[in-house]
């Protein structure tokens, strides 16, 4: 009887224990279909389309201006695209010049001299010709304001437009940390109830109305931009420049009508002249809205009758405006990585590489900074990829190159740890033996010390040397930078389109690339005879070029990867959302798409689930 029992006994434990093992494992693997049940629902906010051909477009706050002059950032841009016509446009995928109101062109001297033939059938919404005598006029009114406007620098190529030699300097360092950041200092809840909350944007300069007085007419200085007759304009360069067709489809370079005067000011007014695609036909509280305008040249291929530009103060509004379907696109708005995460399954979701560099520049002036082995050396000791995809969490790309527009070329500045230590060698620190401990200046800011760490790191792996890291405000950056007291100092620049000379000269100013000789209060280490580098390596002669007139030429992006004035680290990812039934919203790395190229599909149906088919 007690055999019985225990034979009992054993069996009905066995079984316990097969059914406790079965619950835990049908537990778990409930547990796991819930945690990788796919997202039910392909888009954030499948609303229907509108039944007519109006495109709302939520692209940050009201604009402060429709001057061209001013308009270098969103939501400004974006209006004047619509409201005015350059000689040329960029194709919204590939980045060329295509024509817009320059009908063709043709360069001599290898890209000296640009000649532009204007169409005959663009007008001004008050019906007057457009003619090359407008474009002359509007940037001859750009030298006139100056550095008023933002992006004056980008007509210092144009013969006569040069700024004076004490206006060519190194730009000041711009508060750019919301922007080369992956979030910024922002806050949010889970996406729950699709809802997001986002407590800040993407910060963008705020345009002031030009206020100089027109010089008079004996005062005029004469530019290299010349209106040969209606319809054919000259443009005399100081340097060569390929992309010249490219650089003056922004905004900055699109005429206006006559002296410009009504356009400026802070008041928004609906009634300007203008000669884009689009006319105003309201301004109020509630946005901006245009209709097509029906004398356009390219009217006929222009689809959407309206568009109205709803402004929205933060992420967390235009995000619940996009989802209840008040409006069919977000973008120039910064979210937190959670969010990102939790958007990022949607299918109307759009990232995007934007057109900005974040950068480590080296003091050639301080020793060994200016031997470019030690420079190739210290740049190509850096994982760029674990470093976007780890510490920045995938919020940016890896920077392989100066400019995020141009292909890499294999990734000429790959990881490539036994070259660095060769070129170290080379150099005279066989296995870093001798080298100064670097001090690397960065902005106080918890990503900015975070990439540091985590680059000084790796420098100290692969190459066995050593970093100090200084962190100041960003208000103090660009005063360390003048006075040399670093050996790399951390910059972001925005880059502003995809002429490459405009650019590499955003990176490095012509006469602004090096800071002022050291303070002698401030310790440099002393020169050691034994690794010095060579004087074909020691001297800078990339810094500045000159040119006819002695005016400066920046650098090509092929010489400053050979020199290696700097370390390229990333470049920072934008982001939006756009309805589904919105066709030929392009995003690009200029986050500049154009409007006479959309069209809402107004028969847009949602698939239906596999379950319903």
């Amino acid at each position: 009887m007690k055999v019985c029992d225990r034979k009992y006994g054993s069996l009905l434990a066995a079984r316990a224990e097969r059914f406790a093992a079965i619950l835990f494992f049908a537990v778990l693997l409930s547990a796991c279909a819930e945690l990788e049940k796919p997202t039910t629902e392909p888009f954030y906010a499948e609303t229907a389309p509108p039944q007519k051909r109006e495109f709302r477009w939520s692209n940050g706050k009201m604009p402060k201006s429709f001057d061209p002059a001013v308009a270098s950032a969103p939501p400004e841009s974006d209006v004047v695209r619509a409201l005015f016509d350059g000689l040329t446009e960029l194709d919204q995928t590939t980045l060329e010049a295509k024509p817009s109101l320059a009908l063709e062109w043709e360069s001599e001297d290898e890209g000296k001299t640009w000649i532009f033939r204007l169409r005959k059938d663009a007008k001004w919404s008050n019906g007057e010709r457009v003619t090359a005598n407008d474009i002359v006029r509007s940037w001859e009114r750009i030298m006139r304001f100056g550095d008023q406007v933002p992006q004056r620098r980008l007509f210092d190529n144009i013969a006569g437009m040069e700024r004076q030699k004490e206006q060519t300097g190194g730009a000041p360092q711009s508060d750019l940390e919301e922007l080369l950041t992956p979030a910024g200092t922002v806050h949010s809840k889970v996406l729950k109830n699709q809802n997001v909350r986002s407590e800040s944007e993407r910060p963008t300069p705020e345009p002031a109305a030009p206020t100089a007085t027109p010089k008079s007419e004996t005062e005029k200085k004469p530019i290299g931009a010349v209106a040969v007759d209606a319809h054919t304009l000259k443009v005399t360069l100081n340097h060569p420049d390929e992309d010249f067709p490219k650089l003056v489809a922004l905004p900055v370079f699109r005429p206006v009508f006559g002296d410009g005067s009504t356009i400026e000011g802070s008041k928004l007014d609906a009634a300007i002249v203008t000669n884009g695609p689009f006319r105003i036909v309201s301004v109020g509280q509630d946005g901006v809205t245009l209709d097509r305008s029906e004398d356009h040249w390219d009217r006929a291929k222009v689809e959407i009758e309206r568009v109205k530009f709803v402004p929205k103060e933060s992420a967390e509004k235009a995000l619940e405006a996009y989802r209840t379907g008040e409006i069919d696109a977000v973008t120039n708005a910064l979210f937190e990585p959670l969010a990102l995460k939790l958007l990022r399954p949607f299918e109307d979701f759009r990232q995007s590489t934007h057109s900005a560099l974040n950068f480590y520049q080296f003091n050639e002036k301080r020793v060994p900074f200016g031997d470019r082995r030690v420079r190739t050396a210290m740049s190509i000791a850096i994982d760029r990829e674990r470093l976007t995809d780890g510490e920045l969490e995938g919020a940016m790309r890896p920077a392989f190159s100066f400019l995020p527009f141009t292909p890499d070329d294999g990734k000429r500045l790959s990881e490539d740890p036994a070259r660095a230590r060769k070129l170290l060698e080379e150099a005279g620190f066989p296995n870093g033996e001798n080298f100064p401990e670097i001090k690397l200046v960065v902005n106080r800011n918890d990503v900015q010390l975070r990439v540091a760490r985590l680059v000084a790191k790796m420098w100290e792996q692969e190459l066995n040397i050593r970093t100090q890291i200084v962190s100041v405000e960003t208000s103090e950056i660009e005063a360390v930078r003048v006075a040399g007291d670093f050996d790399l100092i951390r910059r972001g620049v925005v880059l502003p389109s995809a002429d490459e000379m405009s650019s590499m000269t955003a990176i490095f100013p012509p006469g602004g690339g090096q800071p002022a000789d050291p303070d002698p209060a401030i310790a440099v280490p002393a020169p050691d005879p034994t690794v010095l580098p060579t004087p074909e390596l020691s001297a800078a002669p990339h810094a500045v070029t000159t040119g006819p007139g002695d005016v400066p030429k920046a650098m090509d992006q092929d010489t400053a990867i050979s020199e290696m004035p700097a370390v390229p680290l990333y470049f920072p990812i934008s982001y939006s959302l756009v309805k589904p039934y919105v066709i030929g919203f392009g995003t690009n790395v200029f986050d500049a798409p154009l409007l006479k190229d959309v069209r809402i599909d107004t028969g847009w149906q949602p698939k239906k689930p596999k379950s319903e088919s």
